[in-house]
């Protein structure tokens, strides 16, 4: 799983700023003997890692289909099993046993005015040679669809989010008992089931429009790397902003005896049956409808007028599913640290796939071999990483983050007690280095960006991409990449496999990969595969590369630091900035309403109405209350100081006593857990960070001070005034670790 468009880009640039005598120019938490020594231990780190070996794992590991409960998912997981032992791990598969249905029937139809029935089938291609192993692939369907047999006038909804169906309602359109139409886009495609369902539709369809994923884009597969008239995109439709992984065990593990809701009880699971079906399957059904002319930014590429309907365009859609239990292996290698072995830092990235999976997850899953291979080398040196390090190989990622969350809802405690942190990838590709994540870690990144060249321009990634934000970049960004030592990272939402780590448990995350120069329209088709990827992602396995340099120093730095290179500046104006955009947003709204009850007042509506038409008052506006954010900026203000006397006692501090060092380092990686809440978020007690969340309309893209920003946004006074308090009080809290933190300094 991932984004379909290229993640958040991370920024970021120069050399990291002086700290002290005492603790090297170069290297966030070692003094100067140590960075000069992991420097060297680095150096050795990139001579071993070897692109051939990546293109070899993809191959073999693309061979087949990989889903979920597939023969080959196994193999998978037993085949980087047996190469982590070889190359020094302890390594094991940790099993979890997970809800993953698979389709039986399959049917959309055009029954009115014409007929047609809908192939859903994607050709084999003699230019792709796992593309004919139709016996072994999962068909085009979404995972955790209701069953359901429905027939029913259509409507072009557009890409199906809360706005478009406002906007259908101003069009007088009830979607109400009909099947709707909608476009990949704009939101994860679990919201467009949801909002659909929520908005009284029966049923829901979901294609890519070539404008977007198609002809429009470039040539098409194979000619060219985009999605030809019969791809489609599998997918889950899970509601993971309510909770991800398993629907059946919610906030504990999936284990092989664990008390299971009843199917009928589990909230995720989606209420109406939806599909995906390809651009060459929908324009006859988008020809068939009739109605209003759709609005002008709703329209795609393909060749019709579009229309709205509802009608005379009528859609029979009819879904069954295999409700069973699967095996879901979680590969799990660790080398045990020789002086802090409970405390971990974990790597990972998952390995099933929804076909082959050439592009997601493997091209990130093989460069997290080879930099286990490159460690294992060091290894035969003598070097042993001070902490604990962990890799694994998640499972049924693809479904809803089912391996990781189930893993890490089972060993919920011991984790709170000895995580440190957790770097993620998932796919990756040839371009731009792109990073979202704790912001405590933002200038850690920004120095390990420094430090990796890449493999096109022979400058630093994080050179690259800042001269790719100063051409390209917002005002703000282009400002910011002029004047700032290192740019921002990317918040977290959801998507991938550190969901379960930053926004269950607190626990310090980044996901981390390049792509931005890879365009195609393989995602989630058969036709992500190993002759894909190497025609049109990363032809020589180089950034593949480039990401294991990176991971590997974020893994090595963060395994062997003196001090853990943690930093609350940088959080500190990151937050500031989320609470300077939802204060705007209320005097925004305030602004709004009373401009359009003044012109209420004026009966400036009806004066320009057209007199020929008849007219309608509009409602006047709720007023917009008064919110205190006085505790927040209480709590931002007693941050600021906190942060900033940190960064003093660090330049200021010697080498520090090894009692106090071990005291700190506690101190620093748990700090990012007293910004959670046991309560969760409200309706979605699951997710416990109160600075990053994904949002419950966005599926993926994240909301920051998520229960203060959507309370606004759903006019919820009294929620988010509560939200402010609660906010406060976690800043507050963590707060007083940094003030924690720098007593130990002294």
């Amino acid at each position: 799983m991932r984004y379909n468009l290229p993640k958040i880009l991370l920024f970021s640039g120069a050399v990291f700023c002086a700290l002290n005598p005492a603790f090297s120019q170069s290297i966030l938490g070692f003094d100067a003997a140590g960075a000069q020594k992991e420097v060297a231990l680095e150096k050795r780190f990139d001579q071993q890692l070897k692109a051939e070996n990546l293109r070899a794992h993809m191959k073999r590991m693309s061979a087949h289909p990989h889903h979920v409960g597939s023969p080959f998912d196994r193999e998978n997981a037993e085949y980087a099993r047996d190469l982590l032992k070889s190359y020094g791990f302890e390594a094991r598969i940790d099993t979890s046993y997970v809800l993953f249905p698979t389709p039986k029937t399959r049917v959309v139809e055009l029954v009115e005015p014409t007929k047609f029935k809908a192939s859903l089938s994607e050709p084999i291609l003699k230019e792709d040679a796992t593309s004919g192993q139709t016996k072994e692939q999962l068909p085009t369907y979404h995972a955790f669809s209701a069953d359901g047999d429905v027939t029913a006038e259509l409507v072009f909804v557009n890409y199906g989010i809360p706005e478009d169906y406002e906007a259908l309602k101003k069009m007088g359109i009830d979607v109400k008992g009909k099947i709707v139409l909608a476009k990949y886009g704009n939101s994860w495609r679990g919201i467009k089931p949801k909002v659909a369902s929520e908005n009284g539709a029966i049923g829901c369809i979901i294609y890519s429009d070539p404008k977007e994923d198609g002809f429009f884009q470039g040539d098409v597969y194979p000619k060219g790397a985009f999605k030809s008239d019969a791809g489609a995109q599998r997918g889950s439709v899970l509601d993971m902003p309510m909770y991800p992984g398993d629907p059946l065990t919610p906030g504990y593990g999936a284990t092989k005896n664990a008390k299971r809701l009843a199917r009928t009880e589990a909230p995720t699971i989606m209420k109406i049956p939806v599909l995906p079906i390809s651009y060459g399957d929908a324009l006859p059904l988008l020809k068939a409808l009739g109605g209003q002319v759709a609005p002008a930014a709703w329209r795609g590429a393909l060749p019709l007028t579009y229309h709205v309907g509802p009608g005379p365009a009528k859609v029979h859609l009819k879904l069954e599913f295999n409700w069973d239990v699967q095996p879901a292996y979680n590969v799990i290698a660790t080398i045990k640290g020789s002086e802090y072995p409970d405390e971990w830092v974990i790597r990972g990235n998952h390995h099933d796939g929804w076909v082959y999976g050439a592009n997601d997850p493997l091209s990130g899953a093989v460069a997290v071999l080879e930099e286990a291979r490159a460690l294992g080398e060091l290894m035969k040196t003598g070097w042993k990483p001070k902490r604990t390090i962990v890799y694994a190989l998640w499972d049924a990622e693809e479904p809803g983050l089912l391996g990781s969350t189930e893993w890490v809802e089972e060993r919920q405690q011991e984790l709170k007690d000895k995580a440190v942190v957790y770097f993620n990838s998932d796919s990756n590709a040839r371009g731009f280095l792109y990073a979202g994540g704790s912001h405590t870690l933002e200038k850690f990144l920004n120095q390990v960006a420094r430090d990796v060249t890449d493999p096109q321009r022979n400058v630093s990634v994080a050179d690259r991409l800042r001269a790719k934000v100063l051409v390209d970049g917002s005002p703000k960004a282009k400002q910011e990449a002029r004047s700032r030592s290192d740019l921002r990272i990317g918040a977290l939402g959801s998507g991938s496999d550190y969901t379960p780590f930053i926004q269950h448990l607190g626990i310090a995350s980044m996901n981390i990969g390049f792509g931005g120069e890879d365009d195609g329209g393989e995602y989630h088709s058969i036709y992500d595969s190993y002759d894909h990827y190497t025609r049109f992602k990363d032809t020589d396995f180089s950034y593949g590369v480039a990401l294991a340099e990176t991971m590997g120093r974020c893994v090595l730095r963060m395994a062997d630091a003196q001090i853990l290179p943690f930093e609350f500046q940088n959080f500190a104006n990151t937050v500031q900035q989320y609470a300077a955009e939802v204060k705007q947003n209320v005097e925004s709204m305030r602004t709004q309403s009373e401009d359009h009850n003044r012109l209420l007042r004026d009966n400036q509506y009806q004066l320009a109405a057209d007199p020929k038409e008849p007219f309608t008052q509009p409602e006047p506006m709720d007023e917009v209350p008064f919110l205190n954010f006085a505790p927040l900026d209480n709590a931002l203000a007693s941050l600021d100081k906190s942060a900033t006397e940190y960064s003093q006692a660090l330049q200021k501090s010697g080498q520090l006593p090894v009692g106090n060092v071990e005291k700190l380092n506690e101190v620093l990686y748990k700090s990012e857990r007293y910004l959670t809440h046991p309560e969760g978020l409200p309706r979605r007690s699951w997710f416990q960070h109160q600075i990053y969340a994904p949002g419950f309309y966005t599926g993926y893209g994240v909301k920051t001070l998520p229960m203060i920003r959507e309370a606004i946004e759903q006019k919820n006074w009294t929620e988010a005034q509560q939200g402010i308090e609660r906010v406060s009080e976690a800043l507050t809290q963590f707060a007083a670790q940094v003030d924690k933190a720098t007593l130990l300094m002294k």
